[in-house]
């Protein structure tokens, strides 16, 4: 059942779904969350189409806020709230709120949202695109006691990823670290079946794509040896190689669906790691509704500490290799004792011209 509502109120809205929820037979309200999707008119239908999906296993009242741009200065000064209230069918398992704000009313969309909520549940903000750099202090998110953002998105993953690791708040998190989660329970069951030490890691995707960066980020953090982020032409992800004093780890995903799993001295296995839809996704993310504290950690990591310690790694042996250019000096002062030939004698009277010319 859906009912449109023109230039309606807060208080209209929550009578509509009274009324809907008569209407098709149930009274009772049976839902455990309020899932709040901010987003704009061109991505609200897929956003609201992944939110209808997860609530088959998390019934929830959806609040889908689209704040309209005015066109001109007269309109910018009209406030108009219209409304879309579904329920039963045309509402997954849950009920469905969608909001459009008009005039000065979308810098006070909190306003209109918060007499919405369900009373004595949890409150998920999501924004599918152009989210702030810092959810928690969005008036928006902080309602919500999950913030829900996606760096992928976003124009500017990396720049996205280093802004936000400076202004985590517990219970933010990101659909490009929901992407990996296959990845990180396959890396590691992997180390889990061998008893090796981890000399370095190569992380392999495409470029732009935050959750390479992610996972590279979490095994720098979580092994504490240097990771090397490679390029590649996708889809998302394609490698993972561990070099151990056991010999290579490697996952490999070519396809975007099946993976490799390579370990020195077993058989090579293939195991299902397909690129999930983002209903899944969300779903994922409203099992826990507690901090993510392993994300947090592998976000301050950095993303600009990732080749740093390769380099790191570089100059630190550069003094081992240059060594045995230390001892030229003391095998020239031997040679000098020894009578030269002819030509090497002129050839030394001529040097000391060369290293004047050459300072």
């Amino acid at each position: 059942m859906k009912t449109d509502l023109t230039d309606t109120t807060a208080s209209k809205i929550n009578k509509a779904l009274v009324k809907g929820r008569r209407a098709i037979g149930t009274p009772a309200v049976g839902m455990v969350l309020t899932l709040v999707i901010v987003t704009d008119e061109e991505n609200a239908y897929d956003a609201l189409k992944a939110a209808n999906d997860a609530s088959r296993e998390h019934p929830s009242r959806t609040i889908v806020v689209i704040k309209r741009v005015s066109r001109s200065p007269r309109d910018r000064t009209k406030s108009r709230l219209d409304a879309e209230v579904r329920v039963g069918a045309d509402a997954g398992t849950g009920e469905t709120i969608v909001l459009r704000l008009y005039g000065e009313v979308v810098d006070h969309a909190q306003s209109v949202v918060l007499p919405l909520l369900l009373p004595d549940a949890p409150v998920v903000v999501w924004w599918p695109v152009n989210a702030p750099l810092d959810p928690a202090s969005d008036p928006l998110g902080a309602l919500g006691q999950r913030r829900v953002t996606d760096t992928y998105a976003s124009e500017q993953p990396v720049r996205d990823l280093e802004a936000r690791s400076g202004t985590y708040t517990p219970g933010d998190t990101d659909l490009s670290w929901t992407r990996i989660t296959p990845w990180r329970s396959m890396l590691a069951a992997a180390l889990d079946q061998v008893v090796c030490e981890v000399k370095g890691v190569e992380v392999e995707g495409e470029e732009f794509n935050p959750s390479c960066e992610l996972l590279a980020m979490w095994l720098a953090d979580r092994l504490d040896v240097p990771v090397k982020r490679s390029l590649s032409s996708g889809p998302g992800l394609t490698a993972v190689r561990m070099a151990t004093d056991c010999g290579p780890i490697v996952l490999d995903r070519a396809d975007g669906s099946l993976a490799t799993l390579s370990i020195e001295g077993q058989p090579d296995r293939s195991v299902a790691l397909k690129r999930r839809e983002t209903a899944e996704l969300i779903a994922e993310e409203l099992r826990r509704l507690d901090p993510d504290d392993t994300y947090a950690s592998a976000l301050r990591f950095g993303v600009g500490r990732l080749n740093a310690g390769i380099a790191e790694q570089v100059r630190a042996e550069e003094p081992a290799a240059s060594a045995p250019v230390e001892a030229a000096p003391a095998e020239a002062e031997a040679e000098a004792a020894e009578p030269a030939p002819a030509p090497a004698r002129k050839a030394a009277k001529k040097a000391p011209a060369k290293k004047a010319a050459a300072k």
